[in-house]
């Protein structure tokens, strides 16, 4: 078999179980493991995979600047913001993160909802800049500039000083055995701490999200207590978050 034949082979496999071991394939391609090592490193640096140790994950789809992903968001995430909108209720406190979907969250809050938003993202708080019965609260500190959130000491620090009823979780990525995780490590910072002070944590999980792997873990999928996705997904790939007790929301 040839290299780039091997190769389309790796990434076959990836795509219908989820993960590939360098011991596994060796034995299923009868190539030596030092050889399958190479490849899985080869298709990392190519952009291909998600390396972990001892062999590879789907990689993350490409984070692009949030202007770029806004001009161009699908009707499936504005579904997933509408539906997580609905979980808010009146007297909560709720945090609310980055990302295109949140920021529809946002939009579709209904305008009587008399809550507390929390968020690291202006384009959230001007959104939610004129709700007549919303309390905003602005967390300040760096911002990063690619996705319009702030980061960095000063957002940690705020959030030390929070309780929060739910956390509604832009998602980057979302594996059974990696857990959350995200290309950019000062976010990974900023969403673990939301989690670690919220009661519930709500991912809004985008089909092409789900199964895949970037660079900075955030947490273990069991931080998870509710995944808001897209309709008519094929039941195997919810099933291990079912498993888990994580109540999943098809949008």
């Amino acid at each position: 078999m040839l290299n780039a034949e091997r190769r389309q082979v790796i990434l076959e496999i990836l795509k219908r179980d989820g993960r590939v071991l360098a011991s596994e394939l060796s034995l299923s391609l009868n190539v030596s493991e030092d050889t399958i090592r190479r490849d899985l490193r080869e298709m990392g640096e190519a952009g291909l995979i998600q390396r972990v140790h001892g062999g590879a994950l789907p990689l993350s789809p490409e984070i692009s600047p949030f202007s770029t992903r806004q001009e161009n968001i699908s009707q499936a995430k504005i579904r997933i913001g509408k539906a997580a909108a609905a979980l808010i209720k009146d007297g909560q406190i709720a945090l609310l993160d980055g990302g295109t979907t949140a920021l529809e969250v946002a939009r579709h809050l209904p305008s009587n909802l008399k809550a507390t938003i929390v968020t690291n993202s202006p384009p959230v708080a001007i959104a939610l800049a004129q709700h007549p019965a919303i309390e905003l609260i602005m967390l300040g500190g760096q911002l990063y500039k690619e996705s319009l959130v702030t980061v960095g000491p000063a957002t940690l620090e705020a959030l030390n000083m929070i309780r929060a009823d739910l956390y509604l979780l832009g998602i980057c990525s979302l594996h059974r055995h990696i857990g959350i995780s995200t290309p950019e490590l000062q976010e990974a910072y900023i969403k673990r701490a939301m989690i670690a002070c919220s009661s519930e944590v709500v991912a809004l999980a985008s089909a092409e999200k789900l199964g895949t792997a970037s660079s900075y873990v955030v947490g273990p999928i069991t931080e998870l207590t509710h995944i808001v996705t897209e309709k008519n997904l094929n039941e195997e790939i919810l099933a291990p978050y079912r498993s888990l007790g994580i109540t999943i929301i098809e949008a």
